[in-house]
């Protein structure tokens, strides 16, 4: 296993971003970390682990190796040839308090569904968009629940605003980034609406489910239906 520099090991314990600080980890541990040894440390979206990395600096390398059950998966290791200045980080990480005051501040629960479970701060328009030039902005993040957080990663990642055009003004009039006031979803010309019932309205859900099944439909489909009666 090649020798990491002491100045990457520098970098690597000034790292606080919990998923990121567990790739690095394993990597200097053991020379390289699997998508199925992040999941098993209970991050659900390996890839975003590793974006996660990739955004603060670090370059990876991507391998493809066997997954226990025999299918292929992805491995990264630091690409120790590719360049990583001191001091020069790529994302950088708002302190705690501020992060735990911006989501307080809109309410404390996820900007699209509504969940208060596992709400994250996340970047209204993506880091590999617009870099940091948006981070001086009191609008440039959003709470987003785990879930959402991931479904956004994955219809950024394949959008082509992101795969070639890169303009934060389309990025911007996205439902991703703003889910009331959007104009498409990641270019697509659709409208969406995610909801979650919470305690006493979990009745009103049940009973929705119900009328879907006995219509053989989708809960999505019976809302329509309603809507049209």
């Amino acid at each position: 296993m090649p020798k990491i520099p002491n100045e990457i090991l520098q970098q690597i314990k000034a790292v606080t971003n919990k998923r990121a600080r567990f790739v690095l980890d394993a990597i200097v541990k053991n020379g390289a970390v699997t998508t199925e040894e992040i999941s098993r440390a209970g991050y659900e979206h390996p890839p975003r682990a590793a974006r996660d990395v990739r955004e603060l600096g670090f370059p990876l390398e991507t391998t493809r190796v066997k997954h226990s059950n025999g299918r292929s998966i992805a491995a990264y290791t630091l690409a120790l040839g590719g360049k990583l200045e001191q001091g020069k980080l790529g994302r950088k990480e708002l302190p705690k308090k501020v992060r735990d005051g911006i989501v307080l501040a809109m309410g404390g629960k996820c900007q699209i569904c509504g969940s208060e479970h596992n709400v994250q701060l996340d970047h209204r328009i993506p880091y590999q968009v617009v870099g940091e030039s948006l981070s001086g902005e009191a609008d440039s993040y959003q709470p987003l629940c785990g879930p959402c957080n991931r479904r956004k990663s994955w219809a950024c990642e394949h959008c082509k605003n992101w795969l070639q055009d890169r303009k934060a003004a389309t990025c911007r009039s996205c439902y991703w980034a703003e889910p009331i006031g959007y104009t498409h979803v990641a270019l697509k010309q659709e409208r969406r609406v995610d909801i979650i019932w919470q305690g006493d309205e979990i009745g009103d859900f049940e009973r929705l489910r119900d009328k879907a099944a006995q219509n053989k439909v989708t809960v999505a489909q019976q809302i329509k239906r309603v809507l049209h009666e």
